[in-house]
């Protein structure tokens, strides 16, 4: 290696590039959310002005405004019909923008305007996708450099761990992005890998080291990988979950006619999904999720025969996959039969990945066990 870098000098270099492009896409997540609030802002501004009325240049004004914020809620919120994504219904923010009777010209010169303006209003979404795409790439360099300077797969350690999890949440948002247009969760997306692979890098790094007798098995690349899988798509089902009891939230208060704009949540809302469709994604996710954490519970007690003569034996970290496996089977339980719908449901959801954070972090820093692999000492 050049500079006398070795294999996993160059890996942590790696990371270290991609944790500071992950920052800077958080940043422009960050700024687009702004975007979206001055836009919402300017809609429901032209919906008061249209119902209050206004002469046809100044329903022109309103219709232009209503334009833009059409391009940003279409561009942010939901894909198309005709790129074959599912059509989801958005905020209100839209539909006031709509209550004056339009004025042909200027309706027509207001949506030429809109769609002018759409790739103004969506650059910092771009730019912020861009960068995360870039610090994929380099994050998937640090963890294959990181395996090669080991000769073996980099699941050994939490430090290890945490870098393919955070690859794989990272890696299943930006194949999502191809169906959906989720670039509403980029904040929370490019700021868990943030948290995640920066607090690893400085808290849980350790030289590499042999694998363990029991890590060497076939099994260890089935059953963490699915379990990296599924816990991609539960951090999904996470975010949207939060902006459902946002979105929820706000839907409340603007029914309410004596709410003061500042108590509604914020403005950003206005463009993205309603709560309903929110939910309804975060179960879609949740359920495929839950399909894998299955899979990573049955592989995980055949593995534990192969490699311990049994299938179970209460080990601690057992004890909480299973947990985290009951936590979704009742979320989607009481989705689907007892009507469990609304906050309680999203709730169900926050808890179940919070429960997939504690039994990463919390039982393998502080439960000993079977499976005390953290390379803490």
């Amino acid at each position: 290696m050049p500079l006398g870098l070795t294999l996993d000098d160059a890996s942590v270099l790696l990371i270290w590039t991609a944790v500071v492009l992950y920052a800077l896409s958080f940043i422009a997540y960050a700024v687009d959310l702004g975007v979206r609030s001055a836009a919402a802002t300017d809609a429901k501004d032209a919906a008061g002005r249209g119902v209050n009325g206004t002469s046809p240049a100044g329903r022109g004004s309103n219709e232009t405004s209503a334009a833009k914020a059409r391009g940003l809620v279409g561009a942010g919120a939901g894909a198309s019909s005709g790129s074959g994504a599912v059509s989801i219904e958005f905020g209100d923010a839209v539909a006031a923008t709509a209550v004056a009777p339009p004025n042909r010209a200027a309706s027509a010169a207001g949506s030429g305007a809109g769609e002018a303006s759409t790739p103004k209003r969506m650059v910092m979404a771009r730019i912020g996708t861009t960068l995360m795409v870039l610090a994929f790439l380099f994050h998937l360099g640090g963890t294959i450099t990181r395996g090669i300077a080991a000769e073996r797969v980099p699941w050994s350690n939490m430090y290890e761990f945490a870098m393919t999890g955070t690859l794989m949440i990272v890696f299943v948002y930006l194949v999502v992005l191809i169906r959906y247009d989720l670039r509403y969760l980029g904040v929370l997306i490019a700021g868990l890998a943030l948290v995640l692979l920066g607090g690893s890098a400085v808290t849980f790094y350790v030289e590499v080291v042999p694998l363990a007798e029991p890590l060497r098995s076939v099994w260890l690349v089935i059953h963490v990988f699915v379990a990296t899988l599924s816990t991609a798509f539960f951090a999904l089902a996470f975010g949207l979950s939060v902006l459902q009891l946002l979105q929820a939230r706000r839907e409340r208060l603007e029914k309410l006619p004596d709410s003061k704009p500042l108590a509604r949540g914020l403005r950003f809302l206005r463009t993205l999904p309603g709560a309903d469709a929110l939910e309804s994604l975060a179960y879609r996710f949740a359920i495929i999720g839950f399909a894998f954490w299955t899979f990573t519970l049955i592989a995980g007690s055949i593995w534990a025969q192969d490699a311990w003569g049994r299938y179970w034996g209460f080990d601690t970290k057992e004890v909480w996959t299973f947990v985290i496996w009951v936590l979704y089977a009742g979320y989607i339980h009481a989705r689907a039969t007892r009507g469990w719908r609304g906050n309680r449901s999203a709730w169900l959801s926050i808890i179940g990945f919070s429960a997939v954070i504690f039994n990463f972090t919390i039982v393998n820093m502080f439960f000993k066990g079977l499976h005390a692999y953290s390379g803490l000492t």
